[in-house]
């Protein structure tokens, strides 16, 4: 048989394949309206297993595992068709529709804003250029920051969600399972860090060094340079360059912003000593409710998932087959538990699109748990 002759065979099965195809998935649709409660449990049962094994049973062995996948495949959208068309129970979808009925808001250009900090911290950075007139009140940890929100002290909450150099900030992760918020901007902040000391400090003369540990981390190659000097960690790099301003010791320093030294009467000591020149952090906008601010085009989301075979493949194949485009993922243990993971999904997509509304419908209803982040501009 020649390639022509089997390309128009193969041709001619696509099409058989593709009309079976419709076929299954509107007597899937079928089921799934009159058993609508059921349709978000039917993942992995033991009907589909046996399905799988009775169809397989003939073929050769080496095709076997090629042909358990297009079956998972198949599973996977008719369950997904199967839950659009049943309708089923969504409160995501509820609150979408509900936020889109109001039409696309403007994002603020004035907002109360909770950072962590003092004056002078890379939030507050952040929150200016994400808030042209803001009024800042600053918080001693992070937690906080989210409790002010939560309690409708601010309208706003900016948090650090990751670096370029250093990776995600955990504790910011953790406390997202704690508290109820809605991600409504972000944006990338080149951070450059200073050395800052008293106006009349020396470089070598420096003995000890104050900052946040994500500060010290990203300039962990520089300070390795320094010899013999104590490396202290505080809640922020603007407290540590306030302390520097307050301490009699004209032989401490801190690293923070440049702003810092303006701010605190400080000189610099060094400038851009940062590892990696290209160096960003990433900040969130945090609010208490839901709002869909126009060009909102990216989405996040927090998944648990049973450490089991195939269940993050499972959500994986349903941004695959939407094209939609993962951004992040980042997993992360529960506390009490050794067999449970929280994941982190960011994806590029619009809330408005029935595509992804459907997708974070058959995620609230198919995994442990589920929660809607928020949809946002990142600047």
């Amino acid at each position: 048989m020649s390639a022509t002759d089997a390309k128009m065979k193969i041709d001619a099965i696509d099409d058989e394949i593709a009309a079976l195809y419709v076929k299954r998935m509107e007597l899937a649709s079928e089921i799934a309206k009159d058993n609508a409660r059921d349709v978000a449990a039917t993942d992995g049962t033991l009907v589909e297993k046996a399905t799988v094994s009775r169809v397989t049973k003939a073929m050769p062995e080496n095709m076997k595992l090629y042909a358990k996948q297009l079956f998972d495949t198949i599973y996977n959208t008719s369950r997904a068709y199967g839950a659009e068309s049943a309708g089923l129970p969504s409160q995501i979808r509820a609150s979408i529709d509900a936020a889109l009925s109001k039409g696309e808001e403007t994002f603020p250009v004035s907002a109360t804003v909770a950072c962590q900090g003092v004056a002078g911290a890379y939030a507050q950075i952040a929150a200016d250029k994400m808030f042209p007139i803001a009024d800042i009140l600053y918080f001693k940890d992070w937690d906080a920051v989210f409790g002010a929100v939560e309690r409708g002290l601010c309208d706003f909450g900016v948090l650090p969600i990751e670096n370029s150099s250093v990776g995600s900030v955990n504790a910011v992760y953790d406390l997202m399972r704690k508290h109820s918020f809605h991600i409504a901007r972000a944006i990338r902040l080149r951070v450059q860090h200073f050395l800052l000391a008293k106006a009349g400090a020396a470089a070598e003369d420096i003995k000890e060094i104050y900052s946040h540990k994500q500060a010290i981390d990203q300039c962990s190659d520089f300070l390795k340079t320094l010899g013999d000097v104590k490396i202290n960690v505080v809640e922020n790099t603007a407290v540590a360059a306030r302390m520097v301003k307050e301490a009699a010791d004209n032989r401490v320093a801190c690293i923070a912003s440049e702003s810092c030294a303006g701010i605190y009467g400080l000189k610099v000591l060094k400038q851009n000593i940062q590892d990696n020149d290209i160096n960003y952090t990433r900040f969130i906008a945090i609010a208490k409710d839901m709002h869909i601010y126009e060009d909102s085009d990216k989405i996040s989301i927090m998944v648990n998932l049973p450490n089991e075979t195939g269940s993050l493949n499972r959500i994986l194949n349903k941004f695959s087959t939407l094209g939609l485009n993962l951004t992040k993922l980042e997993s992360r243990p529960m506390g009490n538990t050794d067999f449970e993971f929280a994941f982190y999904f960011d994806f590029e997509g619009r809330v408005d699109r029935p595509e992804v509304k459907n997708l974070l419908s058959e995620l609230e209803n198919e995994c442990v748990k589920f929660v809607f982040l928020g949809t946002y501009k990142q600047l």
